[in-house]
């Protein structure tokens, strides 16, 4: 289903899945070659990407791995007012996210820097200022499913007798009808893959995740990339990684979900290209059916 967002006055329709690259202005984050720590580094990576077919670029200054300790926020905004305007100088005209739990570093990056969404992976419980600032500001906004602080989420696992999926599905529901309530109009939501989650937790999230992305009726966002759960099953080799990864992306988008996040942006775009080929050279249900009943017939 095709969902459209307001990106600074110009509505952009989500038509096929979106390719989102990532870029981290950060020495910590856990995959060394997404790093680019100045501005020369970022648009070589921007152009990079955006040349192997990325539709949209996040651009993040500050570290959410599990058990990770986050900088302060004058270190992360430092970072990102060299990052975003030079992802901007090179991404060609396409969106850019800020990848940010923290408020006033949200504002900053979208009023100062250059920004078009706000992607949260704390989902508005990391600060309790940043449902006020998206309805201010006006973008786009990533609500990720999480618990806890990225030290201790992987301690609060426990989702009960419902079970994961739909514990997280109706998390979701409830706080994106928090923010709508808000102004809120352009809510994409994130399962948050690794947070607070175990890697049983995780696979379970997404063998189901054509079920929530219609139950929630809202574009869908699925960040597996080169995460645990992918080094689980395939290893800590860097072409084992990229591999499941693709894998996972290419089920998460056969189910219908409308933004992939990942390190990889043309192993991605190349993934969607063989989903959607797949897809037109498949007859409608209906005719499947018709076949298979005429088939028994003879």
């Amino acid at each position: 289903m095709p969902y459209s967002l307001n990106l600074r006055g110009r509505l952009v329709s989500i038509e096929r899945p979106w390719v989102m690259g990532i870029v981290n202005a950060t020495p910590d984050s856990f995959h060394a070659p997404s790093r680019a720590l100045t501005a020369a580094a970022v648009e070589r990576r921007v152009a990079a990407m955006v040349a192997a077919g990325a539709d949209v670029i996040d651009v993040g200054a500050c570290s959410t791995r599990p058990g990770s300790l986050p900088p302060s926020a004058d270190v992360e905004l430092a970072r990102l007012s060299v990052a975003l305007p030079a992802a901007r100088r090179a991404a060609a005209g396409r969106p850019v996210s800020v990848d940010t739990y923290r408020a006033d570093v949200a504002r900053a990056a979208v009023l100062d820097f250059g920004a078009d969404i706000i992607n949260d992976i704390g989902g508005g419980t990391l600060d309790a200022a940043m449902f006020d600032t998206v309805a201010e500001l006006r973008v786009p906004y990533v609500l990720t499913h999480t618990r806890g602080t990225p030290a201790t989420m992987q301690s609060l696992t426990d989702y009960g007798p419902d079970g994961v999926t739909a514990a997280v599905t109706g998390w979701l529901l409830r706080r994106a009808d928090e923010l709508r309530q808000r102004g809120v109009a352009d809510v994409i939501a994130d399962p948050g893959f690794g947070f607070a989650k175990t890697t049983e937790q995780c696979f379970e999230l997404l063998a189901a995740i054509g079920d929530i992305t219609r139950a929630l009726e809202m574009p869908v966002l699925v960040g597996v990339s080169r995460k645990a759960m992918v080094r689980a099953v395939a290893g800590g080799d860097d072409a084992a990684s990229l591999a499941g990864t693709t894998a996972l992306n290419t089920m998460a988008m056969a189910a219908g979900v409308h933004i992939v996040r990942v390190h990889d942006v043309g192993e991605a775009v190349l993934a969607r290209e063989m989903v959607e080929a797949a897809r037109g050279a498949m007859p409608p249900a209906r005719d499947i059916a018709d076949i298979v009943i005429e088939t028994t017939k003879r």
